[in-house]
């Protein structure tokens, strides 16, 4: 699975971890995040991240 980075702060998902703190499972990939999943850093949307190959 891709990792994405939010191109605001820098906080990078990775699906492998998913996000915890919101309840977001671990092997979630970034497609499948709910429309109202926000930066857990800077609190933007989904639009502001972008694939990375890291």
């Amino acid at each position: 699975m891709k990792k994405y980075r939010c191109t605001v702060c820098g906080y990078t998902y990775d699906p492998v971890v998913g996000d915890p703190e919101h309840d977001i499972s671990p092997d979630t990939p970034f497609e499948a995040l709910p429309d109202g999943w926000v930066c857990p850093v800077c609190g933007k949307g989904k639009w502001a991240f972008e694939n990375t190959d890291v």
